[in-house]
């Protein structure tokens, strides 16, 4: 552990703060946090936080869920500008408009989305649960899920449901093609491949399983292969090694590089969090009216996630 990190656990112990980071963060924080995980596990830790503040390492609309669910909480960052493409990808004021222009639209959104948007949705979904919460959506109303469109595709193929795809993507996953992902199957051959969701139609068909973050710690775990090439953010690469460091875990590669980095989970840094905590800023803030609007469809995710 580095002095740095030291500091930090010393500071987190004097804040009373909890620390939650997403699986896609850097290794330096992902080993002070006291949660790592994916969105839903995320959403979850943030709603039963206990401590006096929370310090969200992730990306803007995961720190604003953690404000939603947990509202009286303070919420820092350590950078107020880590934002998501996918997020950006469906900005409120055009979802409004199109709502306005096909009323009766149930709404699934994608927890990748903004806490303005969240406010519009009737409930929202993480990859880890999208399938099941589509599943519970009464069948005689039509959905509108967004703002993914490969997510979508994916739970229309495992559902059987059809649904309007808003025309969204992760500009990470979209790197990963189906003849980079085809070469390092031909490289190791008895390596198993695992893909996000995120990922194209024609990646997923590539691999031997396609699911959550959090789903890929379980099934590389029960798995009795020894490798894996990982097709996400290349950040879920230290949580496997470190949880299974005897298995090896092999980067899913681009037609461009080795590995695809997010590069706003990777503006935050150790050091940015512990300025956070030290200087308890930057804080995350949201209208109350947005908090109102948006915790009923997140808890209505929670709530169909425990059953």
């Amino acid at each position: 552990m580095s002095p740095l990190q030291k500091k930090f656990l010393q500071l987190k112990q004097d804040r009373k703060a909890v620390v939650l980071a997403h699986n896609y963060q850097p290794k330096e924080i992902q080993e002070v946090a006291d949660y790592v995980g994916d969105s839903l596990g995320l959403s979850y830790e943030a709603q039963k936080a206990k401590g006096d503040c929370i310090l969200f390492c992730g990306v803007h609309f995961m720190a604003e869920t953690a404000k939603i669910v947990n509202p009286e909480k303070r919420v820092f960052m350590p950078d107020l500008q880590a934002g998501c493409s996918l997020a950006d990808s469906c900005p409120a004021d055009k979802l409004k408009d199109y709502l306005s222009a096909h009323p009766g639209l149930y709404v699934v959104s994608y927890v990748n989305c903004t806490a303005a948007v969240k406010a519009q949705s009737d409930v929202i979904c993480t990859s880890g649960n999208a399938e099941k919460i589509v599943r519970k959506v009464p069948e005689d109303r039509e959905i509108l899920f967004l703002p993914d469109r490969n997510l979508g595709d994916w739970v229309m193929q495992k559902t059987g449901r059809k649904m309007r795809l808003w025309d969204g993507d992760c500009y990470v996953h979209m790197e990963f093609t189906a003849s980079s992902i085809d070469r390092i199957r031909k490289e190791h051959p008895d390596a198993l491949v695992v893909a996000h969701p995120e990922c194209t139609r024609a990646v997923r068909a590539l691999a031997d399983e396609v699911c959550s973050t959090e789903k890929m710690v379980g099934y590389c775990r029960t798995s009795p292969s020894r490798s894996f090439i990982i097709v996400t953010e290349e950040g879920m690469l230290h949580r496997l090694r470190r949880e299974m460091p005897d298995k090896q875990f092999l980067a899913g590669p681009t037609d461009r590089c080795a590995c695809a980095e997010c590069r706003y989970m990777k503006m935050n840094t150790l050091e940015k969090a512990f300025l956070a905590l030290e200087k308890l800023s930057p804080e995350l803030t949201l209208p109350d009216e947005v908090i109102e609007k948006a915790r009923s469809p997140i808890e209505r995710m929670l709530d169909w996630s425990r059953n």
